[in-house]
């Protein structure tokens, strides 16, 4: 996780994983071996192609710490925002993405986001996971945070829920049956799956 910056515009002084927006490009780089099952839970009432979503998660991982998710691989014409990754060595691997959450915050704020959260197993990054070196300037106080402690820290409520439902699925164990979809896009505030069946059909 990582700070902030006391006068970003968006969520300013809060600790939170690393993300951002979804970019045109990301649509077009070589991503490789995205499960089915994520594609199909990634495209599920969704407007952006899956491939663009898991190329978005590794691109933003690696410019906002410089860990790089991905195999050896050589791009002839990286496209703009992936050139420091492709000088890596390494395209974008997807497999080692799990779609874990996904949350809309509430309409009405003068920012507002549509995240996927996705878990990977650190053995799968190419780079060692304590050198943040190669890690642009957004955030600050880099640093992995254990599970247990992680609520001690000045949180988003969002990033509060999502650790919430990754404490129960590690407790649980294997692959959730669907996706928890938190919703804030309507008066009814709500949690729905996605590829699973309603709480209220179970």
């Amino acid at each position: 996780m990582g700070q902030r910056g006391a006068g970003a515009a968006f969520m300013p002084g809060k600790f939170v994983f690393p993300g951002g927006a979804v970019d045109d490009n990301d649509a077009a780089v070589p991503v490789t071996s995205l499960s089915p099952l994520d594609e199909a839970r990634l495209a599920n009432e969704s407007t952006r192609a899956p491939v663009a979503l898991a190329a978005a998660a590794i691109r933003e991982l690696w410019e906002e710490t410089g860990q790089v998710l991905g195999h050896p691989g050589h791009w002839s014409d990286p496209p703009q925002g992936w050139r420091g990754f492709a000088a890596t060595g390494h395209v974008p691997h997807a497999a080692a993405l799990q779609f874990f959450f996904r949350a809309v915050t509430p309409a009405g704020r003068p920012r507002r986001f549509d995240a996927r959260f996705f878990l990977a197993d650190v053995d799968h990054l190419k780079t060692d996971p304590d050198d943040f070196s190669n890690a642009e300037d957004e955030l600050a106080h880099l640093q992995w945070v254990p599970l247990a402690d992680a609520r001690k820290f000045n949180l988003p409520f969002i990033t509060q829920v999502v650790l919430a439902e990754l404490a129960s699925h590690i407790a649980r164990g294997g692959t959730p049956a669907s996706v928890p979809f938190f919703r804030n896009d309507d008066e009814a505030h709500l949690v729905s799956r996605l590829a699973g069946q309603s709480p209220l059909e179970q």
